[in-house]
């Protein structure tokens, strides 16, 4: 357990020298979302992986919180002076987020299917505004199938076609309602993405929804020197459904940035 502000979360190093890479992972999924290359990339890296507040093994917050500013205290806490940062979705934009707080930190960007805050297209009103009612009824398979529906298209959309996905998802479904309130966002982001220097590589998922893709082609248009890969068998569960092309953009990313 890492102490962090008014809080703690877990954490695991797999040890090793050169340039550490970072794992942050997305909303729809706690750390285990990397188990499918994590055995890939600890052949070579030292790699660095941790659970936000309420999600995996991390407690739930009980003060507010800024997920970027727990990302330095993890580096902080493992001696990091740079890294690599590899971040999905919502780990995508807490990395985003730090690149631009702390840019001699960052030494590469890996983003998957990221999110990124001050974008408009972006909108999750209406899948929040279909999960209330079935929260209000405490229907936790209802949510999940309205989670698998709306991201993970890939591997059919249902608890059945899709156990794996459903698993990541409902043991998430405690986080999502524990950071309410809690968990804060810096400043808009998706204006200030021009502001990044370290090398990026951005992969979207050609059967996530399209609202995230536009956003992606966007960020990767901004993003100074971004290379913009396609995953064409990918929704929002990326490491599910190619993980060995996500094992091969990391490390051809980290390649460049060290």
């Amino acid at each position: 357990m890492v102490p962090v502000s008014h809080g703690e979360v877990w954490a695991d190093d797999s040890g090793g020298d050169g340039l550490p890479l970072v794992l942050l992972h997305p909303g729809v999924g706690d750390s285990e979302v990397w188990d499918p290359v994590l055995p890939q990339l600890v052949e070579r890296h030292r790699v660095i992986r941790y659970d936000v507040r309420g999600y995996g093994r991390s407690p739930a917050p009980t003060a507010e919180y800024f997920p970027a500013r727990d990302l330095s205290e993890v580096l902080d806490h493992f001696a990091i002076e740079r890294a690599v940062l590899v971040g999905s979705s919502m780990g995508g934009a807490t990395s985003v987020d730090f690149a631009l707080e702390e840019p001699g930190r960052v030494a590469g960007l890996a983003l998957f299917v990221p999110g990124v805050t001050g974008y408009e297209g972006l909108d999750a009103g209406e899948f929040f505004e279909r999960l209330e009612p079935l929260a209000t009824a405490g229907d936790m398979d209802g949510i999940v199938r309205l989670g698998l529906g709306a991201w993970a298209q890939a591997g059919g959309g249902t608890p059945e076609s899709d156990p794996v996905a459903a698993a990541l998802c409902r043991a998430v479904l405690p986080a999502w309602f524990s950071n309410i309130g809690h968990q804060l966002t810096g400043p808009p982001a998706f204006d200030r993405l021009r502001e990044i220097s370290a090398p990026t590589l951005l992969a979207l998922g050609e059967m996530d929804r399209p609202e995230v893709v536009r956003c992606n082609e966007e960020m990767a248009e901004r993003i100074p020197g971004c290379r913009l890969v396609r995953l064409e068998a990918s929704d929002h569960y990326p490491t599910l459904r190619e993980p060995d092309h996500v094992v091969r953009l990391i490390r051809e990313l980290y390649a460049e940035a060290a």
